[in-house]
């Protein structure tokens, strides 16, 4: 049963599905050579640029808690080594005490003979405690067009997919005294740095600033927390053929008059 709950749990969040609008709907230029571009039918790509004196970032406009977060991402093509592109969630209170779920691009080193292609390296962080790194090869070049990168989180679990497919989760284990991201909002972050100290080969592999600038291209960003319309038609059957009571629509409970929130369900 419990598996099942899980599963349908699963299921249910995978119907969410986000509207696309332009960018600067929804984000906001923070520092540095950040910039908004345009294609011949007017669509709106943010690009992010680093080179030898500034970094660049954007963030969301909004706090969300709990959703589902999509944005289409091309990164920094041919040697980037020691550059990391970054995409994540993260809170703004108290340092010591934030919640985080990140998304790094350690850049690549193609031209070396002993480079490594583009690693996604991932971290979740709650109540301050990160230490949950996990890292992975993708099956793609994610230099030669936009890859779309996802983060749904509930209060069951995060889930991190990669072009819709789920590669990393973890599941909210407060019982066992896990921490576990889950009453602070976050906002969207994203930017462009230099980490030649750790991030190609473990920092064996600098930055080559003669490839400068680096730049990284994103578009399509959505955080969504509706439903689609498939997700309303299977919410509304099931109200119509499993539902056996709503206090919504009780007059004996409520004959002063129905509670507020009933003509927002």
């Amino acid at each position: 049963m419990r598996q099942a709950r899980i599963l349908a749990a699963l299921y249910f969040i995978l119907t969410i599905s986000p509207a696309i609008s332009d960018m600067t709907d929804s984000i906001e230029m923070m520092w540095g050579n950040t910039q908004v571009l345009y294609d011949s039918y007017g669509h709106q790509t943010m690009s992010l640029t680093l080179d030898q004196w500034t970094t660049s970032a954007f963030r969301s406009k909004s706090q969300y808690l709990f959703g589902r977060f999509d944005i289409d991402i091309k990164l920094v093509p041919k040697e980037s080594a020691g550059t990391v592109t970054t995409v994540y969630m993260v809170t703004e209170g108290p340092w010591q005490y934030h919640d985080e779920i990140g998304l790094e691009f350690l850049g690549n080193a193609s031209g070396n003979a002993s480079g490594e292609p583009y690693t996604l390296h991932t971290n979740i962080y709650a109540k301050g405690k990160g230490g949950r790194e996990k890292q992975y090869r993708l099956w793609f070049d994610p230099t030669e067009d936009f890859n779309t990168y996802s983060i749904i989180w509930n209060p069951h679990m995060i889930l991190i997919l990669v072009n819709g497919k789920p590669i990393r989760r973890m599941k909210n284990q407060m019982r066992d005294d896990t921490p576990f991201p889950l009453y602070q909002p976050m906002r969207m972050y994203a930017s462009i740095w230099n980490a030649e100290d750790w991030a190609t080969q473990g920092g064996r592999i600098k930055t080559d600033w003669s490839q400068a600038p680096f730049t990284a291209f994103f578009q399509n960003y959505t955080f969504n927390q509706e439903l689609d319309e498939e997700g309303q038609q299977k919410l509304k059957d099931v109200d119509g053929k499993n539902k056996i009571y709503d206090y919504c629509t009780d007059s004996r409970r409520f004959p002063d008059g129905y509670p507020l929130e009933r003509a927002l369900q």
